[in-house]
This record gives C-alpha cells, sequence and structure tokens, in this order.
C-alpha cells in the first residue's frame, strides 16, 4: 500500500508560479513509477510530469520549460515547480505512483490560473 497526500494548491495569476508537494507514505520501496497528472473540467485526466523507469524524467508537451518535476527521496516527497501558469493549466493536479502495475492517487489539489 502507498499513501499519497498532495498539497500547494491554489488561485494565482498568469505568469505566476506555484511548488506542488506529494508526501508517499507506506511501501515507497516498491514504487516503479511516479509523478504528477491533472484533470480539467470536462476532460480526461492527463499526464503532466513523471519519474520513469531508468530515473528518466517526462513532460507534457504543452508544461515543458515552464514546470519542472523533483523529489527528495529523504523525504519521500516529489515536488511539481510550476512557473508561468496560464488559464489552461486550471486543474485538478493528482499524484501518483504504480507499485507492480496497481496505481495509486493522491487525492489531488486544486489549481486555478486567472487571466
Amino acid at each position: 500500500q502507498v499513501q499519497l497526500v498532495e498539497s500547494g494548491g491554489g488561485l494565482v495569476q498568469a505568469g505566476e508560479s506555484l511548488r506542488l508537494s506529494c508526501a508517499a507514505s507506506g511501501s515507497i520501496a516498491s514504487i516503479d513509477v511516479m509523478g504528477w497528472h491533472r484533470q480539467a473540467p470536462g476532460k480526461q485526466r492527463e499526464l503532466v510530469a513523471g519519474f520513469i523507469t531508468g530515473g528518466n524524467i517526462i513532460y507534457a508537451d504543452s508544461v515543458k520549460g515552464r514546470f519542472t518535476i523533483s523529489r527528495d527521496k529523504a523525504n519521500n516527497t516529489v515536488y511539481l515547480q510550476m512557473n508561468s501558469l496560464k488559464p489552461e493549466d486550471t486543474a485538478v493536479y493528482y499524484c501518483a505512483a504504480a507499485v507492480h502495475s496497481r496505481v495509486y492517487w493522491g487525492q489531488g489539489t486544486q489549481v486555478t490560473v486567472s487571466s
């Protein structure tokens, strides 16, 4: 079992920044991949950024150059630094971790970007 708790969402204006945090607990050593997804109203959930096998990092094209994913292994925390936010970044952001093909999700944190 893996538990994920997100924090750091909020309401900002276009061009501003936010940093999201995801604290993981439980079977941390069993996590294969981990990352951030988001879901905007009326849209499907999409991958934003993630650590994949081999320690590589992937980003959605829409956030490349603006968002940065990082992790603090000592504190079992993954971060998403979001700069130059746009109204189209408005969504609920979810942290996710995969363990042996099972995906665990956090409760989500709302990010709202006003124009």
